[in-house]
Formats: structure tokens, C-alpha cells, sequence
């Protein structure tokens, strides 16, 4: 999956890394979509850990189930999965 970034750095300075767990036995895709200009999709497999750097307003979702059909399962503020 692509991931595309348009916002200006100056705005990136204020990111925050955040880290998260896919602690299920399913495919997950993780979607940030509230952030305007800014789109984010990766897929995390079983048991992986992911690191990413994201805006602090940001909302994780967490789509889970089978490909053709994934429901958003949680949503998570990004500012809860940060890391220092």
C-alpha cells in the first residue's frame, strides 16, 4: 500500500512515534483518515509490532477480519500509543 504525505515539515516537527500491536490471529489494516492532505493504510499481520510517526490529533483505525470484508474493529487516538 502507498502512503502519501503533503503536509508541510514544519507541521511533521510536532509528530509523535506511536507503537502498535496486532494481538489477534487475524490480518489487520491500520487507516489514518482524519488528518487532511495526509493519507496512511498498511497492513499488520498476526503478533506484529508496527512503529510510526503520526500527527498527536490523529485516530488510528484498526480494520479487522478478511480482506474482502474487514469492519473497523477500535479506533485509537494516536496520542494513546505513543511512545517516548
Amino acid at each position: 500500500m502507498s502512503e502519501r504525505k503533503t503536509l508541510l515539515l514544519s507541521q511533521q516537527s510536532s509528530w509523535i512515534v506511536c507503537n502498535y500491536v496486532n494481538a489477534t490471529s487475524q490480518i489487520q489494516v491500520l487507516r489514518i483518515a482524519n488528518i487532511p492532505n495526509w493519507y496512511f493504510e498498511r497492513v499488520i499481520f498476526p503478533r506484529q509490532r508496527f512503529r510510526f510517526e503520526a500527527p498527536p490529533d490523529a485516530d488510528l483505525e484498526i480494520h479487522t477480519g478478511i480482506i474482502a470484508s474487514a469492519i473497523l474493529s477500535d479506533k485509537i487516538q494516536c496520542n494513546r500509543l505513543h511512545i517516548s
